[in-house]
């Protein structure tokens, strides 16, 4: 139990570090597009070399599939809501601006998260690969997030009370998949890893990406392809 607390800590802990640091200095837009891209990049890696991967080795097609139409449909609607939140209040909520890529890291940080707490119930151990991998994910995705946040005239204490609990929720997922790993089976392990897959794509395009080139313009690309070389990289080689 407490290395499922450790590593859950561990894991979630780059998205308040992200808000933190968004909170410590103003971004310029170019440097925050360029951050953006790179984090962009790093999902995409994580996507592909680790949840893609991971589910189907462990429960097949069917179930990974069924996991990614679940996530994309779950955080399409999610969105959908925030946004018609914040055009009730007037259009012009500062928490909304970066709502997108927070909804983002909380339906890919839950299930992820429950993934590695069952994988440690069952010995597999983490690598500091993987470990490392998350950081460069995630840090990025809070980066951003509460730099819109903060941009759009949230309060400083808001943007990081939001990410302390996004962090929370996510660190207590793996203990969570610790504490239920008898009741997984392959199929629900795949499942998972397809849910965030299929939240992170839709928000990556809907969101993160779009956000990135119109602030990096021609250099999000790049941005965007060192990220994933770096994230795969620490995948493939863990």
């Amino acid at each position: 139990m407490g290395e499922s607390v450790l590593w859950g800590a561990v894991g979630a802990a780059p998205l308040l570090l992200g808000a933190v640091l968004a909170g410590v200095r103003a971004w310029p837009p170019r440097m925050l597009g360029i951050v953006l891209g790179f984090g962009a990049g790093a999902l995409i890696a994580s996507i592909a070399y680790e949840l893609w991967e991971e589910g189907l080795d462990v429960g097949g097609p069917v179930a990974l599939a069924a996991g990614v139409a679940a996530g994309a449909l779950c955080y399409f609607f999610a969105d959908r809501g925030v946004d018609v939140w914040s055009r009730r209040r007037g259009g012009g909520s500062g928490a909304a601006a970066g709502a997108p890529l927070a909804i983002g890291a909380l339906l890919d940080g839950i299930p992820e998260q429950l993934v590695l707490g069952i994988g440690l119930a069952a010995g597999e151990g983490v690598s500091v690969a993987l470990v490392i991998a998350i950081v460069v994910s995630n840090l990025p995705e809070s980066i951003g997030s509460s730099s819109e946040m903060l941009d759009g005239g949230a309060k400083r204490r808001d943007v990081l009370l939001l990410w302390t609990a996004v962090s929370v929720v996510c660190a207590a997922a793996t203990v969570v998949g610790f504490v239920v790993a008898d009741l997984a089976t392959p199929e629900l392990r795949a499942g998972a890893s397809g849910f965030a897959a299929g939240a992170l794509l839709v928000m990556l395009v809907d969101s993160m990406i779009p956000e990135a080139q119109r602030r990096a313009r021609d250099l999000t690309g790049l941005a965007t392809v060192i990220g994933f070389a770096v994230a795969a990289g620490l995948s493939l080689g863990g």
